[in-house]
């Protein structure tokens, strides 16, 4: 990690870290590209590209007004760990669950958080559709995903477990299509859109956020099956 380069990078949005935290980040990387050698975790693995589009995209969530110490936070398809880790360190109040369907991946992640001493942090196995079902069904005050999924797709297995009067966080590339196609399925899951934001990285990358609050309960149907919400996206 190129921490010069990533302090610049999170300086566009008015975010400092301390030394310590550079350091723990710096840890973590090196766990995850040791890790790496012998699962896939990440196919990003050179030091600028990871200082990018992981750590410093990571981070641009904390451009946005919502975050607050103390809130639930809920990292869909965390896989490496990104962006969960990385805001846990930052924000170290912040009570974050990293959600992944692969047990070996969940087994790296808790591996990750007890060697770098974090706490209210924890990684779980599972399904979003079937979670959502469940007791933690609209317990998260912020609920992030970087899933590559499209949007009416991700909101489904989303929004289910935001509070009313909190937010889904989406991280996308080139957004605007998507947005469109998923206005309907925002509406019908309870959620309206609040803002979307360009965040401009390095190299001349340039990242989305886009933020959705919750403002009704989510219909107890949704989230329906993985084989639905896929076979059928709401349009």
């Amino acid at each position: 990690m190129d921490k010069r380069l990533l302090l610049e990078e999170i300086g566009k949005f008015n975010l400092n870290l301390a030394s310590e935290q550079m350091d723990l980040l710096e840890k973590f990387e090196k766990i995850m590209l040791e890790k790496n050698k012998v699962m896939n975790l990440t196919r990003i693995t050179g030091e600028r590209d990871l200082t990018i589009k992981h750590f410093a995209d990571s981070l641009s969530l904390l451009s946005l007004n919502v975050f607050k110490e103390g809130q639930s936070l809920l990292d869909i398809g965390s896989g490496a760990g990104f962006p969960g880790i990385p805001l846990k360190i930052a924000m170290p109040g912040l009570k974050i669950t990293l959600l992944d369907s692969l047990n070996k991946r969940v087994r790296f992640l808790n591996e990750v958080v007890e060697i770098l001493s974090l706490e209210e942090i924890k990684a779980i196995h599972g399904r979003a559709e079937e979670l959502g079902k469940t007791e933690v069904r609209e317990s998260f005050d912020i609920v992030v995903s970087r899933a590559v999924a499209r949007l009416n797709t991700l909101v489904e297995y989303s929004l289910p477990f935001v509070k009313v009067r909190g937010y889904f966080i989406a991280m996308k590339g080139d957004y605007k299509e998507e947005l469109e196609e998923a206005k309907k399925a925002i509406s019908l899951l309870g959620g309206e859109i609040c803002e979307t934001k360009e965040v401009p990285l390095a190299d001349d990358i340039s990242h989305s956020l886009i933020v959705i609050k919750k403002i009704k309960k989510t219909p107890d149907k949704y989230p329906r099956s993985g084989g639905q919400i896929k076979k059928s996206p709401i349009k």
